[in-house]
């Protein structure tokens, strides 16, 4: 492919695309740059930021690798050694952490060895130095004119040697915004640290393989040997055309840009499909970097419209996560051509449930329905359960459109305004959905419970069933007893209330047992958006905390646990594989965290205690009855590990159950229709899936595209936010710091429920920083103290919707106090006790501050890719002297 405008040969071509080549060369060879001693020692030495000029200029840096500076800066921040300011400028922190540093640094080079990154001693031929000579990609898409990925095979040819599979780790590769790098890898195992000059081509979502070359203070820390398959194929951002040179420039900054773009944008499609300079775009790509230094290279797929639109910055939100609304047209016909109706065929050898009510109870905007249940006493005085679950196996087979798709979502995506289904509609929302009297084919578990809730016996079912009502927990919640509604309970609820109440009285001794045996409940309010007109937000609010709701709520829970854990130990039973739901045990290191803030709250904290989930349990109970109760809750969740899909049964800590699964909700997530298969297959006395490979694959996929969909929701969740604030610059509202991080502190507000970051400068002073252990920020002069907790009266200072981020500015003296604020150990000082308060007026249509990322650039347009290279080594002609 030919770049718009290029002169010369490949190699000119290439300098012309990525100017900083040299730059970047001298970064690598660290041509005069410092060592971390000589540069902590300095900054040790000041009691005030230094702007890494002056750190140049002292320590005698060259121009050429001043970059390279920056680089080595910015890893001691992430070390925990520095502390980074606006405008390029650090300081000192951790101060005794960072003493001991220069010691072990200085002792290092003292006996000849070269000291890296992160502290330790690297070997004689640093691996780390130069990116790996070749990379093997395979499965990458084959496009015209994009060029072959070099092979490991053609770089041994070139002198470059091949790294064996073997000595690696197959892993998705997470890019940090700071250009680092982490690996993540199936069997629960901790993830791999990749600096940047390790990636080698690799890029954000690629599968790869990375070797382990040493551990540090982050873990293990590698480098990536091999590209297995590319995980980006689009990319979204905002064109610009200058002249006949068009570019994207990424939204996502995990993205190396810019993204040249193909001359014939302006030819194919309708009217070119270009679009005009300053509209976001979709760039599909057609040629990847042969090395880290070159630029990707793609052609215009769509154009979104005007950035700053919410539509628009929802829809990039999806592009960048690569989840699309609409399924494959394959994977839709071969839903459709089920028809409407279960055929008769398929009842055949199935047992008929229909006699049992099996009422479906889920939240009011439920957009899918796959579990019913009935209790019913037993005459022994326990329990008969049956809970049923949609049986989506049925129609979602291996080796299907349906299947493949399905694989590849891995479970459904959730938004304010709408759901994007795991499977085509004619299944999600017709004929796997348990509607109320039609039938549906279903898997059953049929227990039998003691009185005091242990299982007796179980069996699970082939059946088909037919649900006697659609009820939402506000119905049950009411006609148990739980809620008062001016309107009449409802009528399919009234009849079915004997059973209710039985279920609830199961669900309340199941949970008292999973209480005991040390399972952990955490207390976390979640946003609720309601939307008007023009699916705009009007309003953000905590969601329901109504105790008699989350009675119903609670019920259909401890069943749906029940469910699940039956069949994973009956699958543990009869030694087969499976994908299993693990949660290991929490990090220590976060939890050491946790231990400081409690010692500063003057709360009882053993880090030794949380190796067991009951005594973990009672902890968490003590946090309920303390005033900081949701900060506490909040830094113990984060110490957590997340849970993930394996294909061995690893145990879950946070229910202290030894084996524990998702089978109940087929609908929406694609490790329960692996379940489903495997109990299919048991029984009908057929051979089960026994492959651990096909399912380790499927958890690992699984595992990643419920991360992906996590962080999507929660980004579109912050987009609302921030579009919602938009109109508020300049309001001010109280609320309480929950979190301290590098830049500064987050300030949580009850009405509207949403996340405010006040940075260090915006605090009322200069001199703030965050202190050692990373909970609390401390003026250096003033001596005054903000931790996790205190109250703040914060002013909205500017929004920004590309980065769904909503910046604040505290606000001191007599209108603080009038808030009537509460500082932990120290009083609000007055500042203003007389004056009256001057309220900044709000200005509409005006240009937000400087450096927001909603400022729209005038008469200043950046420069193409070409022109910027073509800029690169002017200067800039001295007047003549008189």
């Amino acid at each position: 492919m030919v770049v718009v405008g290029e002169v010369g040969g490949p190699s000119k071509r290439f300098a012309l695309v990525n100017p900083w080549f040299f730059a970047y060369r001298c970064i690598m060879s660290k041509i005069g740059l410092p060592s971390r001693a000589a540069v902590l020692e300095l900054l040790l030495g000041e009691d005030h930021a230094v702007h890494a000029n002056e750190v140049a200029t002292r320590l005698g840096v060259p121009q050429t690798s001043y970059p390279g500076l920056l680089r080595m800066l910015d890893d001691l921040v992430f070390d925990g050694l520095l502390q980074a300011r606006d405008g390029h400028k650090f300081r000192a922190v951790a101060r005794g952490k960072a003493k001991a540093t220069v010691v072990a640094d200085k002792r290092a080079e003292a006996k000849g060895a070269p000291v890296g990154k992160s502290g330790r001693r690297e070997r004689e031929t640093n691996e780390n130095d130069a990116p790996p000579a070749g990379y093997t990609v395979s499965d990458a898409p084959a496009t015209r004119g994009q060029k072959a990925e070099p092979t490991a095979e053609k770089a041994a040819d070139r002198g470059g040697a091949r790294e064996p599979r073997a000595n690696g780790k197959e892993g998705i590769l997470t890019v940090n915004a700071r250009g680092f790098g982490f690996v993540s890898s199936e069997g629960g195992t901790d993830d791999t640290f990749v600096p940047e000059d390790a990636l080698g081509g690799a890029l954000h979502g690629d599968r790869v393989i990375v070797r382990i070359v040493g551990r540090s203070s982050r873990g293990a820390e590698g480098r990536i040997v091999e590209i297995v398959k590319r995980g980006m194929t689009r990319v979204v951002g905002t064109l610009r055309r200058r002249g006949k040179s068009a570019w994207l420039e990424p939204d996502d900054n995990r993205v190396k840009g810019p993204i040249v773009l193909n001359a014939a944008r302006d030819t194919e499609g309708e009217q070119g499909n270009s679009g005009t300079d300053g509209q976001a775009a979709v760039v599909r790509i057609t040629r990847y970097p042969e090395n880290p230094h070159e630029n990707l290279e793609g052609t215009i797929e769509a154009i979104l419209g005007t950035p700053g639109e919410l539509s628009v910055e929802a829809a990039k939100i999806l592009v960048m996560a690569q989840i699309h609304e609409l399924h494959e047209p394959n994977a839709v016909a071969e839903a459709e051509a089920y028809g409407t109706e279960v055929p008769e065929e398929m009842l055949r050898g199935r047992e008929d449930l229909t006699m049992y009510p099996l009422p479906t109870i889920d939240p009011k905007d439920a957009r899918d329905h796959d579990d019913a249940v009935w209790v019913e006493r037993s005459g022994d005085g326990g329990y008969r359960v049956i809970v049923a679950i949609a049986d989506v196996s049925s129609y979602v087979k291996p080796g299907t459109a349906i299947d493949e798709e399905a694989k590849v979502r891995g479970c459904s995506v959730y938004l304010p305004d709408r759901a994007v289904a795991m499977l085509p509609r004619a299944l999600s929302s017709n004929l796997c959905s348990l509607l109320p009297d039609v039938i549906r084919l279903c898997l059953a578990v049929d227990a039998q419970l003691d009185a005091a809730g242990e299982v007796k016996e179980f069996r699970v079912i082939r059946g088909f069933m037919k649900s006697q009502a659609k009820l939402s927990y506000e119905n049950v919640a009411q006609v148990l007893g739980f809620i008062e509604e001016e309107t009449p309970p409802h009528p399919e609820a009234v009849r079915l209330l004997p059973g209710l109440e039985v279920a609830y009285e199961l669900s309340r001794l199941l949970r008292g047992k999973r209480m005991r045996r040390g399972a952990l409940d955490f207390e976390l309010p979640e946003p609720k958006i309601t939307l008007g007109e023009g699916g705009l937000p009007t309003a953000i609010t905590k969601r329901s905390q109504n105790p008699g709701i989350k009675k119903a709520y609670s019920l259909i829970e401890e069943l749906m646990l029940l469910a699940n854990e039956v069949v994973a130990r009956w699958l543990v039973e009869k030694k087969l594989p499976s994908v299993f739901r693990v949660h290991l045990p929490p990090d220590e290191k976060k939890l050491e965290k946790l231990a400081a803030m409690c010692a500063l709250l003057g709360v009882e904290f053993d880090v030794a205690v949380t190796k067991d989930p009951k005594t973990l349990a009672e902890l968490l109970k003590g946090f309920a009855k303390h005033p900081l109760a949701p900060v506490l809750n909040s830094l113990l969740l984060r110490s957590m590990k997340q849970a993930t899909y394996e294909a061995e049964n690893l145990g879950h800590f946070g229910l202290a159950s030894k084996a524990y699964l998702h089978f109940t909700s087929p609908i929406r997530r694609y490790p329960d229709v692996c379940v489903h298969r495997t109990v299919h297959a048991l029984v009908l006395g057929a051979k089960p899936e026994r492959d651990k490979e096909k399912l380790a694959d499927a958890a690992l996929s699984s595992s990643q595209n419920e991360r992906k969909s996590m962080e999507v929701e929660r980004n579109i969740v912050d987009l609302y936010r921030a579009f919602f604030m938009k109109d508020r610059i300049g309001d001010r509202f109280v609320g309480t710091v929950s979190a301290v991080v590098g830049s500064g502190v987050f300030v949580a507000l009850d009405d509207p429920f949403v996340e405010v970051l006040v940075k260090l400068e915006e605090l009322g002073g200069t001199d703030y920083e965050v202190d050692d252990v990373g909970l609390r920020v401390v003026g250096r002069r003033s001596g005054e103290v903000i931790s996790l907790g205190d109250s703040m009266l914060v002013e909205i200072a500017d929004v920004s919707l590309q980065r769904r981020s909503v910046l604040g500015r505290r606000v001191l003296g007599a209108r603080a106090a009038r808030a009537n604020l509460e500082k932990k150990g120290t009083e609000l000082t007055i500042v203003d006790d007389t004056a009256p308060t001057q309220r900044r007026p709000r200005v509409k249509n005006t240009k937000p501050p400087k450096g927001s990322k909603n400022r729209v650039v005038g008469s200043r347009t950046p420069k193409s890719p070409v022109a910027k290279a073509k800029s690169v080594g002017t200067k800039k002609k001295k007047p003549k002297s008189r």
